[in-house]
């Protein structure tokens, strides 16, 4: 009976090999545990959640190179750009044709042109573009005027008298009838002529008039005493230029409907007002450039001479 509790298993040599194997294995394991639980912090840039996410960049930019290595797709062929002529529309260019590219063009000969190349169904406006050798941001060469065309715009212009009085050809007059519809925001006039005397009760209202021109200004002729003489000249066809930050004057000159020779007179009375202009400090060449063209028309090249 004693030898039996005392009596021990006995391992055999496979099963003793297999333990110690089972053993080390298992220190192993419990290394790589600890290892990875020191190695992984609870935030910043060792936090589990930044070594997913840094992973996951880097496959992804792996996968991206590869693909493109993969695959290059071919360039599409670049078309050459058009040019601004071949942009416009078929009446433009069908009109265009009979402009010759290089040629300077007497007034006359421009005039004639314009009215042949408007392509438009309503009454185009005939346009001077006159391109000075003037720097706008001096004051002298700051060039602003007004002139009655002898031939008129052609223009139906409704006029409104900011006086005291009503005066005779005025559309709307009395200071109290268009301060009621300037206060409303409505403005039913193209030229507003106003007296000396009232041009302080329009100072409220420089916002809404500046933008649009219509404030009234004693260079074009808007704030004078002289009411009745201002609005028969407003009327009779009086248009005012003034040059623009790059140096070029823009005047509407008539209607294509004109005769073409009360077209060429207004458009000589503009060139004439425009070198009485010129200013002293400017030497050497004041016009270096003349272009007539229409509404929506093609431009035509005046000799410099004709000014």
């Amino acid at each position: 009976m004693a030898d039996a509790k005392t009596k021990t298993t006995k391992e055999t040599p496979a099963e003793a090999e297999e333990q110690i194997v089972n053993s080390e294995v298992q220190e192993v394991v419990a290394e790589k545990t600890e290892t990875s639980t020191k190695s992984i912090a609870k935030a910043g840039k060792r936090s589990a959640k930044a070594v997913a996410e840094a992973e996951e960049k880097a496959a992804k930019e792996e996968r991206k190179a590869s693909a493109e290595a993969e695959e290059v797709k071919p360039k599409k062929p670049v078309k050459p750009t058009r040019s601004r002529l071949e942009r416009r529309g078929k009446k433009y260019r069908e009109a265009a044709k009979a402009i010759e590219k290089d040629k300077v063009y007497s007034l006359g000969e421009a005039v004639a042109l314009a009215v042949k190349s408007s392509s438009v169904k309503f009454d185009a406006t005939v346009e001077l573009h006159v391109n000075l050798n003037v720097d706008p941001r001096h004051a002298d060469q700051n060039i602003r005027d007004n002139l009655v065309l002898p031939a008129g715009t052609g223009k139906a212009v409704r006029v409104a008298v900011f006086a005291d009085e009503d005066v005779k050809g005025a559309d709307i007059s009395g200071v109290e009838n268009i301060t009621k519809a300037l206060d409303k925001g409505t403005i039913d006039f193209d030229i507003l002529i106003a007296t000396p005397a009232n041009m302080p009760k329009l100072g409220k209202y420089a916002r809404m008039l500046g933008p649009r021109g219509l404030m009234p200004n004693p260079k074009s002729g808007t704030v004078t005493t002289d009411l009745a003489k201002a609005v028969e000249q407003a009327k009779a066809g009086r248009v005012e230029y003034r040059v623009d930050s790059t140096g070029i004057v823009h005047v509407g000159a008539g209607k294509v409907s004109f005769k073409p020779a009360d077209l060429e007179a207004n458009l000589r009375a503009i060139l004439a007002s425009l070198k009485s202009n010129k200013p002293a400090s400017v030497k050497g060449t004041y016009v270096k450039a003349i272009y007539l063209t229409t509404t929506m028309g093609p431009s035509i090249t005046v000799a410099p001479s004709e000014m």
